[in-house]
């Protein structure tokens, strides 16, 4: 998955890359939907980077709850594969 979280207090704070905004409308529109879900506390989506910034309650709202309300409103977030080779385990 492409994000990156932070706690802060009681909250935690996740960078998500959204994909399929065309216009700022877009972004605005995500950003709306995004900050009046309960437990969030701050959201703000740059259409240029592409990336929604979104402070929330994990007690009360859920990452996989924040990326689908964009899903929801026909938008991607962009999700990575990362494979690791571990070695020394016996």
């Amino acid at each position: 998955m492409s994000e990156t979280m932070q706690r802060i207090d009681e909250h935690m704070r996740v960078t998500l890359n959204i994909t399929g905004m065309t216009c700022a409308a877009c972004s605005s529109r995500i950003q709306k939907k995004l900050s009046k879900m309960e437990g969030v506390a701050e959201a703000s989506v740059n259409l240029a980077t592409e990336k929604a910034n979104v402070l929330f309650d994990p007690s009360k709202v859920k990452v996989d709850d924040l990326m689908a309300a964009i899903t929801e409103m026909g938008y991607g977030v962009g999700r990575e594969k990362v494979s690791l080779s571990v070695t020394g385990m016996t």
